[in-house]
């Protein structure tokens, strides 16, 4: 048996056991919980993509607006006309679409004309309060729901064993 050098990978032993993970979910105590777990599945492949930019910060509860979310994009070099904002199901999704001027003649061209989609997963009850556009900044505002603490007895039934 000859002995291995530092970079040499060891054989893999139950590599197809590796390869699907758990699911936090799949506790039996947490029912119901599948669509979350599909949605962290989603989030995490659209994370890959990293244009444009963006930045998501809290607003702090004010006397005549509820804890906020700003959702900020940079998209300079897009016009109004050229964003679109939508809310489809619990999806909150920007698009940005430039088309190229074949008028214009570049001696050198470093700002392509491009288009991006960046969708983000809203929880339930997400409001959208709406959207700015200024110097470049696209921010979108969104409240978030005030917890209702829902407390409900349940009658207990009898049933014969008969």
């Amino acid at each position: 048996m000859r002995a291995r050098t530092a970079y040499e990978v060891p054989p893999q032993q139950g590599f197809a056991d590796t390869m699907t993970r758990p699911s936090p979910f799949g506790h039996p105590f947490l029912l119901g919980f599948d669509e979350i777990e599909q949605a962290l599945d989603r989030v995490a492949k659209a994370a890959n993509d990293g244009y444009p930019p963006y930045n998501i910060e809290r607003l702090p509860r004010t006397e005549r607006e509820p804890e906020r979310l700003r959702i900020t994009l940079a998209v300079a070099g897009f016009t109004r006309d050229q964003l679109d904002v939508t809310l489809e199901e619990s999806q909150l999704i920007v698009r940005g679409r430039q088309a190229d001027d074949k008028s214009r003649t570049f001696l050198h061209r470093g700002i392509a004309a491009r288009q991006f989609q960046r969708a983000f997963l809203l929880a339930d009850g997400m409001e959208v309060l709406g959207a700015d556009l200024s110097n470049g900044l696209l921010s979108i505002d969104l409240a978030r729901p005030e917890p209702e603490r829902i407390v409900r007895r349940i009658d207990i039934g009898a049933r014969d064993a008969g």
